[in-house]
């Protein structure tokens, strides 16, 4: 009676140690379990928190694109200026100097003030030009004898040459009350002294020179007619 009393006392603790184990067991693994999850799902969190202020800040995005939109609009003003000053220098025929093949020339014969010679010019078509140069250069042959003085009538400082708008200038071949002279029967003018293209002009007949005089151009024909002051 006695030996079963003893080993059902014997079998009552080893359950009660059984089960003190197990609830022990369990307890340890609650905690290590919770926190194994907290640390695993605390990092993450965090993370994003901190990523998306980097990401989705408005301060971020409104540094960034007035930047960008002050370099474009920079970059499109230093291009129209360009474009402007090239489109205003590549207007052909504008503002230059008139060169004498840039003009077409008609003589006829005055006969005011002892005779001489009134020379329209007018610009070719399509040119628009400027007499800078107020008188021309005129000679009667290449030698010294022959150039013709400038005597500062008329002029108009500078005549601008287009269209219809013609300049004039006149002649006189001789001033001196001599019979003598050379004769030719042409007289080249350019609208400056080195001009590379100066014209010839053919005269109505030949005439006598002896110290030939030039005036001024002007748009006005009747402040050419050529006499010495």
């Amino acid at each position: 009676m006695r030996s079963r009393r003893t080993a059902r006392s014997t079998r009552l603790v080893l359950a009660a140690v059984a089960v003190t184990a197990l609830a022990a067991t369990a307890t340890a693994c609650g905690p290590d379990d919770t926190t194994s999850a907290d640390t695993s799902t605390t990092p993450t969190a965090d993370g994003g928190k901190t990523e998306s202020p980097s990401k989705d800040s408005p301060s971020g995005d409104s540094t960034s694109t007035p930047d960008s939109g002050s370099g474009s609009t920079d970059s499109k003003d230093k291009a129209g200026s360009g474009a402007g000053e090239a489109g205003d220098g590549e207007k052909s025929g504008y503002g230059q100097a008139c060169g004498t093949n840039d003009v077409t020339f008609t003589l006829t014969e005055k006969s005011q003030a002892g005779g001489y010679y009134l020379v329209a010019a007018k610009a070719k078509s399509g040119i628009t030009c400027y007499l800078d140069v107020n008188t021309p250069s005129v000679s009667f042959g290449s030698g010294a004898e022959g150039a013709a003085s400038p005597v500062g009538q008329g002029g108009e400082d500078p005549i601008k040459l287009t269209g219809s708008t013609t300049a004039y200038t006149g002649i006189s071949p001789k001033t001196t009350d001599s019979d003598g002279g050379i004769q030719f029967e042409s007289v080249i003018v350019s609208l400056t002294d080195d001009d590379p293209n100066p014209a010839e002009l053919k005269l109505p007949e030949p005439a006598d020179v002896d110290k030939p005089i030039v005036t001024n151009w002007s748009t006005n024909s009747a402040e050419t007619v050529p006499v010495i002051a």
